[in-house]
């Protein structure tokens, strides 16, 4: 991850469930925690801290609690566009590993396809 990311958001965590969010939309904190190799307390710390400060939102959906962007926040509609922008300029081989995962699971009875 970029290092100066890293100083701008104040730690590694912070910047990569900032990049998780600003790629995937919503998240939770046991699926970025296990993305990124980090420890689930770490990551609901940074979660929790985000949402205090009004950079992001969270609901429960049943027992999980789903985390996004607070769009009431102007200042936020600025970080998305840089955090997208950052998302162009991460080398190919962290976009593979980290930002392009599968986030629903497959339909019953859909094929697997092999393109290789």
């Amino acid at each position: 991850m970029n290092p100066v990311l890293e100083a701008i958001f104040g730690n590694r965590t912070a910047a990569c469930v900032l990049l998780f969010l600003q790629c995937y939309g919503e998240g939770h904190a046991l699926r970025m925690a296990k993305t990124f190799g980090f420890g689930l307390n770490m990551t609901q710390r940074q979660l929790k801290r985000l949402e205090e400060d009004g950079v992001l939102v969270s609901r429960l959906v049943g027992n999980i609690r789903l985390f996004s962007f607070s769009e009431r926040n102007p200042s936020v509609r600025n970080l998305r566009q840089f955090l997208e922008a950052e998302l162009k300029l991460l080398p190919d081989d962290q976009v593979q590993q980290f930002f392009r995962q599968r986030q629903r699971p497959r339909l019953t009875g859909k094929l697997l396809v092999s393109h290789g």
